[in-house]
Parts: C-alpha cells; structure tokens; sequence
C-alpha cells in the first residue's frame, strides 16, 4: 500500500536545511582560503560558543565522536589556535580553551558565517525571520525538555 510520506516535516525540513547550511558553509570555508578545513573551522566556532570545556562535552554538542573531534583538536592545537588545560576539578582531564590566534581565526570566519545567514534568510522581512529563529528556539526547548525528562525516567527505573 502506498504510504502519503510528507517530506515536509520539522524532522525533514530541519535536516535539509541542517545539511544544505553545513554544506554552503564548508564551500565557503575552503573557497577562503583560511588555511584551515571546514571540520576545523565547526570546531573552533563550537568551542567558542561553549567556552572552557572538556573534549567529549564539546563532541557531544557538535554531534561527533570524542574521537573524530580529537584529530581537529589536534591540528588546531598545531597551529595554536586551541590549547588543552588541565581541568581543575578532574585533573586527568583536560579543558579546550581557544588562544588569541584562535579570535583573530574567527573574525575571519565571522563575514563568511554573516554572508550565509544573509543569504539563508533572503525574501524575509526581518522581523519574519526573528520570529523563526525565536520559533527554532522553542523547539529546541521543548525537545531538550523531552530528553531530559526520558533520562530522569530511565534513571528512576534503572
């Protein structure tokens, strides 16, 4: 029997976009010549956003295996855009912090990510496309709060 699959549904719409955003970015990023690969550039923009933190959080928040963000933490770390601290409460692990070489990566970074926000939100008022990005939000809440709340059932059942 034929199913009436809708190929547009948040799960569909949000991976494509995800996947075309990530996409057009790592094409610019290499077109710029920035002397660094797209994987890298992720990298220090999520390290950015999360600050001082261990490297399997910072795996985790961009969606990668501890061990795939190693390689890109050890080639930023080569060319001193990244260091790795001891962590002060567990001193086997250690923390990602970014250098001052690492800012000046990413103001160049900035006008390309700016450029490509620009380009993703043509044909909308602003204030349309703000309350998008404040919809996006919600959901991503609302989807945080169902994870969490999964855990804490797992953990009273286990």
């Amino acid at each position: 029997m034929p199913r009436n699959l809708n190929p547009d549904t948040i799960g569909f719409l949000v991976t494509d976009v995800a996947r075309l955003v990530r996409s057009e970015m790592d094409r610019r990023i290499t077109d710029a010549g920035l002397g660094i690969t797209p994987s890298e550039a992720r990298t220090l923009i999520h390290a950015e956003r999360a600050g001082a933190v261990r490297q399997n959080v910072l795996a985790e928040r961009m969606g990668v295996e501890a061990m795939t963000l190693s390689g890109a933490l050890d080639r930023l770390e080569a060319q001193n855009l990244i260091e790795r601290l001891p962590d002060p409460t567990d001193r086997r692990a250690k923390l990602v912090h970014l250098t001052a070489e690492a800012d000046v990566m990413l103001d160049r970074i900035a006008p390309i990510s700016a450029s490509l926000r620009a380009d993703a939100s043509r044909g909308f008022a602003p204030e349309v496309w703000l309350q998008l990005l404040e919809h996006l939000k919600i959901v991503r809440s609302n989807l945080h709060d169902a994870k969490a709340a999964s855990t804490a059932r797992e953990d009273v059942v286990s």
